[in-house]
C-alpha cells in the first residue's frame, strides 16, 4: 500500500523548504511541527545524513472535522510533509490523507480525507509547475 505522494525537483534544499511553505499555505495548512532530521541525528548521534526535514501541516477546519469524526485520528495529525536532498534532486513527501480512512475504517473520514487530498495534490502540482 502507498501511503505517499511524491514529487522531486531540481531546486535546492533550501529553495524547496521555502516553496513547500508557500504553497501548503496558499491551501490553507499552517505548519505547527517541524523537525530538522538532519541536525537532530547528529546531535544526538554524530550521524551525518543529507538534508532531511519534516513539517507537520495542518488544515484547521479540516482536522475538525476529522476529530468530530474520531478524536483517536489525532494520532494521525498533523499531515507531515518532507522535504530531502535526494542527490541532485529535492523530494518533496505528503503523507496520503486517504491513509486516514485505509487505517481507521471509518467511511465518515473519506469526504475530510478527499478535501485534504485535493489541498495537497494542488500544493504539489504548483510546487512542480514552479509557483
Amino acid at each position: 500500500m502507498r501511503y505517499d505522494r511524491t514529487i522531486r525537483l531540481t531546486s535546492d534544499f533550501t529553495t524547496t523548504v521555502a516553496a513547500v511553505r508557500e504553497a501548503l499555505a496558499a491551501q490553507g495548512f499552517g505548519i505547527l511541527t517541524e523537525i530538522d532530521v538532519t541536525a537532530t541525528l547528529k546531535a544526538k548521534l554524530g550521524h551525518d545524513m543529507e538534508d532531511y526535514l519534516i513539517l507537520g501541516a495542518c488544515n484547521p477546519p479540516l482536522a475538525h472535522q476529522a476529530l468530530d469524526v474520531d478524536r483517536t485520528i489525532g494520532l494521525l495529525l498533523p499531515c507531515n510533509v518532507v522535504v530531502r536532498a535526494d542527490g541532485g534532486e529535492t523530494v518533496v513527501q505528503a503523507l496520503d490523507p486517504d491513509t486516514m480512512v485505509t487505517l481507521t475504517g471509518l467511511p465518515a473520514l473519506q469526504p475530510v480525507a478527499e478535501e485534504a487530498g485535493r489541498r495537497l495534490d494542488a500544493a504539489l502540482a504548483a510546487l512542480r509547475d514552479g509557483g
